[in-house]
C-alpha cells in the first residue's frame, strides 16, 4: 500500500489520543479516516471514530502518541493485529529509546520510522505552516513518501538519525524544559515592565508549562545526552555565581525610599 491511495483514503489508527493526538486527528481528519484509542478516551471530535485497541492497531497507519516509558508494553499489545505492509510512527520526545523497542519487536514486514513533531498544541495554535519534524527511517523505504506529504502540510522534514536526533535535541528541548520548570517554581513572572526579551522567555515557559510531567520526564531522563547538558549548564551557572561573588565594582550608594513607583 502507498501512504495516500487514489482510490481510497486510508485508515489511521492514533493510540494515544491526548493534547497530541487530538492536535494530529484535527490536521489529519482531512486527508485519513481517524480512529482512536485511549484508555481515558473522552469525548471525540465528530470526524474521528473511537476503536478498541486490536481495531485501532489493524490500520493502514498506526501512530503512537503514548508515553515513552509505555512505548515497550504498547507494542507489545499492538503486535498481535498489525497488519503486514502498515506503516508505524511514533510522536516520542526521544529517539534512541525508541528506536531500540521498535526494531527489537515490530517484524520485517510492517514500515516504521520514528518520528519528533517539533512542536506542540502552543505552537501549532496558528497552524503547522513553518513548523519542524524530525524523520527517523527505521525499517522501510516509505519515510520518502511521509517526507513529502509532510511538507505539503507545510512542514519543514528533518531527516535524521536517533543518536543525532537525541544529540541536539538534548540541549533544545533539555534546556528550554529545564530552565521553563524551574521559572515556573519561583512563581509569577513580572509582565507590566518588561523588555522584549524578557517576554520571549515568558512565552518558551507558557508554551511548555502545561506539557503532561511525562513529557519532561522523557525529555530529562530518557534521553542519553540530556544528563551531560544538564551538569555542563549547572556548572556553568555555578561559575557565573562565583564570578559575581568575586565581583565588587565601587558603585554610587542606591538612594533610600526610592523602591515604589511615582505618578508624574
Amino acid at each position: 500500500m502507498t501512504l495516500l491511495s487514489n482510490t481510497s483514503r486510508p485508515r489511521m489508527g492514533i493510540i494515544g489520543f491526548g493534547a497530541f493526538g487530538r492536535l494530529m486527528a484535527q490536521h489529519l481528519a482531512p486527508h485519513f479516516d481517524i480512529i482512536a484509542y485511549d484508555p481515558a478516551l473522552g469525548s471525540l471530535p465528530g470526524d474521528v471514530e473511537a476503536g478498541d485497541l486490536a481495531t485501532v492497531a489493524a490500520a493502514d497507519i498506526v501512530v503512537l502518541a503514548v508515553p515513552v516509558a509505555a512505548m515497550r508494553d504498547t507494542v507489545l499489545g499492538i503486535l498481535p493485529h498489525l497488519q503486514k505492509g502498515a506503516l508505524l510512527l511514533d510522536v516520542g520526545s526521544v529517539k534512541i529509546q525508541v528506536e531500540t523497542v521498535l526494531r527489537d519487536l515490530v517484524p520485517p514486514t510492517v514500515d516504521v520510522i520514528a518520528t519528533h513533531p517539533l512542536f506542540g498544541p502552543q505552537s501549532a495554535r496558528n497552524g503547522l505552516r513553518g513548523l519542524k519534524i524530525a524523520l527517523c527511517p527505521l525499517q522501510g523505504a516509505r519515510h520518502f513518501q511521509v517526507a513529502a506529504f509532510l511538507r505539503a502540510l507545510g512542514l519543514q522534514v528533518i531527516v535524521t538519525t536517533p543518536e543525532r536526533h537525541d544529540q541536539e535535541l538534548a540541549m533544545v528541548q533539555g534546556l528550554t524544559h529545564l530552565i521553563a520548570k524551574v521559572l515556573s517554581r519561583m512563581g509569577p513572572m513580572p509582565r507590566r515592565m518588561s523588555t522584549r526579551s524578557f517576554d520571549l522567555i515568558c512565552q518558551a515557559v507558557d508554551m511548555v508549562r502545561d506539557d503532561a510531567p511525562e513529557v519532561f520526564e522523557a525529555i530529562e531522563l530518557a534521553n542519553p545526552y540530556a544528563g551531560d547538558v544538564r551538569e555542563r549548564f549547572f556548572a556553568e551557572a555555578q561559575a557565573l555565581a562565583r564570578e559575581l561573588a568575586d565581583f565588587n565594582p565601587k558603585l554610587e550608594p542606591v538612594r533610600q525610599g526610592r523602591d515604589r513607583d511615582y505618578a508624574l
